[in-house]
């Protein structure tokens, strides 16, 4: 198959290239960006996704009229057709037997309360005037890994760009403040570096601020925050499926349309790891690969939104989010309180 008939295959026209290059530049330097931080810093504190969304953004709002329009073919198809493309990569990440390690009493705090935040997020996004698309990208950020999370379920249920931008720009904020003020509660709320390690894992979004915000506390609360971060990153799996079959049912469509074929490809992927038949070295690749796509595709979602727009829900948003965010601070609280939950 030639160059000309593959991209046909994948529906990509000629006057989309400057605006694909465009949005690969920018992601080449938000992962550059990402890199100095972690040499001097330590750790991405501010992450590459987040930095690309941003450059897009601005970009957008500062560029001529005319190379806006001779850009947008090609950051368009990276905001969704390459999103697409990383969702299917992202399930090579997703290692099931992992959750079985938690232990009962942690299993249920996690997937209680990610159950209960989405419903709560879900909600208080509505009851503050919210569209249910961009409702339930609050939902779904605060409840499972930030980012990723709604840049995952984003194309499932075909979600307006300025709501992407919304939702992950000020859960990005709120991350980088929790990573920042969260080890001040250690003492006046008694925590053990224990019980530390699972109160940063279930508020902190990202895995590279849970490792900030928990590792300078202890080894402990590091492993810990780790491993409850990462279980509920397994939950994004049928979070993103069940977000497919409310929408298709919600649109009228068949049986047959349940399922976007990234959704497919996204199973199969994450079966394939979950049960051996996909070993580290490949799925590691996959899994990079995957970051590099989303952080693409977040250029180019960023780039397609004006700043106007953005401005509009900005208020409401934030209530949202701090909604979802101190109903899952109270509920992890209470449970290391009364739910036993220490190491």
């Amino acid at each position: 198959m030639n160059v000309t008939a593959f991209a046909a295959r994948i529906g990509l026209r000629l006057d989309q290239a400057a605006g694909l290059i465009f949005a690969a530049l920018i992601a080449a330097v938000a992962l550059s960006i990402a890199r100095f931080e972690e040499q001097f810093i330590g750790q991405a504190v501010i992450e590459a996704l987040v930095v690309a969304l941003l450059v897009g953004v601005a970009l957008r709002n500062v560029l001529p009229a005319a190379t806006i329009a001779r850009l947008s073919p090609g950051t368009a198809y990276a905001g969704k057709q390459v999103l697409e493309f990383a969702v299917v990569l992202l399930g090579a990440g997703i290692f099931f037997p992992t959750v079985l390690a938690a232990g009962p009493a942690l299993l249920v705090l996690i997937f209680g309360s990610v159950i209960a935040v989405l419903f709560i997020g879900f909600f208080a996004g509505r009851a503050f005037g919210l569209a249910w698309k961009l409702a339930l990208l609050v939902a779904v950020g605060n409840a499972i890994c930030g980012n990723s999370a709604i840049a995952a379920v984003a194309p499932v249920i075909q979600a307006e760009k300025k709501d992407v931008v919304s939702a992950i720009g000020l859960t990005a904020l709120l991350g980088l403040l929790l990573v920042l003020g969260l080890p001040f509660l250690i003492v006046p709320l008694g925590l053990s570096h224990y019980q530390y390690g699972v109160l940063a894992g279930m508020a902190v979004y990202a895995v590279p601020q849970v490792v900030a915000a928990a590792f300078p506390v202890s080894i402990l609360s590091g492993d810990v925050a780790t491993t409850v971060k990462l279980t509920r990153v397994l939950l994004l799996g049928p979070t993103v499926i069940t977000a497919s079959l409310i929408f298709r049912r919600s649109t009228g469509k068949g049986l047959s349309g349940f399922l976007p074929w990234f959704i497919t490809g996204f199973l199969i992927l994450a079966i394939a790891r979950s049960v051996g038949a996909m070993p580290e070295a490949p799925a590691t690749i996959l899994r990079d690969a995957s970051r590099i796509l989303t952080i693409a595709a977040m250029a180019g979602l960023g780039f397609g939104v004006d700043i106007a727009a953005v401005r509009v829900v900005g208020m409401r948003v934030t209530a949202a989010v701090l909604t979802s965010l101190a109903f899952l601070l109270a509920v992890t609280l209470a449970a290391l309180r009364f739910g036993g939950i220490n190491g």
